[in-house]
Parts: structure tokens; sequence; C-alpha cells
């Protein structure tokens, strides 16, 4: 293994932090109050949301004035993937009432956030080029991925809900078909980050191997079904026209594999 000098992490959370941790919190309960009926508060859910973004991004600003960006580290690169969740999610509500894609997202950002600023930052090493690109790469294509994931999860709710005639009509607004538009964007997003995560798995084993390190740790199999969820997923339904509840159940097992990955170099991290 090559040498690399060392550093303590140690980057003090930001007052615009705090902000986006209460927004992210209060925008979560008012979700939750949308989806039990209370339609009038939608515009002051997605108005915390956006507030919440905000924060988060200045935030990452404000880290960035400290010399600590988004590719240096796994923990780092966690907080940004929340960053991305939150927007991919503000988009999409531009234009469908993803109200119960709200209620999941949400919690999983703050968790994600808070996790990668609370918790113990570890002795980090000094990243080559290879080494940030990969990550900045990774987290990328798993934001991707997670909103995939996020509108499987609602397709997936919806679909018992229709079985259960217990549909309340707040994932779509006047769409005509709100499980078959679920099931394509989901598609075109996985489209967009299976590319970007295929190049990060690639340049992610260089790094490894130009590190010295054996590739039979927990996270390379990992990633590796990551790739292979997805993979299956996009040839079977170009193949054999796999839709609805098959898609959604192995989008979820890659997107699985992939926060397994991250919650491994996390903790390795925080303990390494």
């Amino acid at each position: 293994m090559t040498a690399a000098p060392e550093r303590l992490l140690s980057v003090a959370p930001s007052p615009a932090f705090w902000v986006a941790i209460v927004a992210y919190t209060v925008a979560s309960a008012m979700l939750l109050v949308v989806l039990g009926g209370q339609t009038r508060f939608r515009s002051v859910a997605i108005a915390l949301v956006a507030t919440a973004l905000v924060a988060h991004g200045v935030d990452i600003g404000w880290r960035g004035t400290q010399h600590v960006h988004p590719a240096q580290s796994v923990r780092e690169a966690i907080g940004f993937l929340a960053f991305i969740i939150t927007a991919g999610y503000l988009l999409a509500s531009t234009r469908y009432r993803l109200t119960l894609g709200g209620v999941v997202v949400m919690p999983v950002s703050l968790v994600l956030l808070l996790a990668a600023r609370l918790t113990p930052a570890g002795e980090a090493t000094d990243l080559s080029t290879l080494g940030r690109i990969h990550i900045s790469l990774a987290t990328v294509g798993v934001g991707v991925f997670a909103l995939a994931s996020a509108l499987s999860a609602i397709y997936l709710a919806e679909e018992r809900a229709l079985k259960r005639k217990k549909f309340d009509g707040l994932a779509f607004k006047d769409k005509g078909a709100p499980l078959d538009a679920l099931d394509r964007l989901s598609h075109r997003l996985i489209w967009i980050g299976f590319p970007i995560f295929t190049v990060a798995l690639v340049l992610g084993a260089i790094w490894v191997f130009k590190l010295g390190e054996s590739l039979d740790r927990l996270e390379y199999p990992l990633a590796g079904i990551t790739w292979i969820s997805f993979a299956i997923l996009l040839v079977a339904r170009a193949v054999y026209g796999w839709r609805g509840k098959k898609a959604a159940k192995l989008t979820l097992l890659g997107f699985s594999a992939a926060l397994a990955v991250l919650a491994i170099y996390l903790v390795r991290r925080m303990v390494g």
C-alpha cells in the first residue's frame, strides 16, 4: 500500500447545517400531514424542502471555504448525496405531487446529513485525483439511483394501495396513469445513473489496484451487486419487457447494496 499523509477532518458544522436540520425535520412532519389529507399545507411543505436544500447547499459551500469538499472523503460524499436526493425530489415536485415520496426522501436526507456531519471523522488519508473523481462519480451515480429507488418505493406502495382500493390520488395530479409514469421516470433515472456508476466502479478498481489493496473486502462485492442489479434490470426491461413490481424490487435491491457500501466505508473511516 502506498503511504500518504494523514490528517483529521475536524470542521465544525456551520449555522446553515442547523437550519437545514430543522427544515428537513419540519418538512418531513408537514409532508406527513399532507399525506394524511391536509393538502392545503402542501405548498408550505415544499417551501420547507426548498429551505432545507438552500441551507444544505450553503453548508456545503461553507465547508468548501474550510477546504473540505464533497469528494474529499466518503463521509463528505454522504452529505453531498443527501443534497442530490433532496434536489431531485424538489425538481420532481414541480411536476408531480410526490407527497409519499417526500415522506420517504426527507427523513433519508436528514439521516444522511446527520451521519455526514456529526459522526466521528476519524483519520482521513489524502486522496489522489483518481480517488476524488471516483468518489464524485460514485456519489452522483448513487444519488440518481436513490431517486429511482424512491420512485420504485412509491410505485410499490401505490400499487398495493390501488389493489386495496385506498389510492388517495396524492402521488400525481391529473396524469392519467400514475403507476406507468412512476415506472418510466424510475427507468430513465437508472439509464442516467448506470453509466456514471459504471465509470466510477472502473476507476475505483484502478484506484484500489494502484494502492495495492485487495478486492476481497466486503464493500467491493456489494458494489458489484449494485452494478449487476441495475445491469440486469436494464437488459431485462429491454429484452423481456420487465416493468412494474419486478423492476421496482430489483431497483430497491441494487440501491440497498449501494447503501451498504456507503455504510461500510463510513464505519471504516470512523474506526480507522
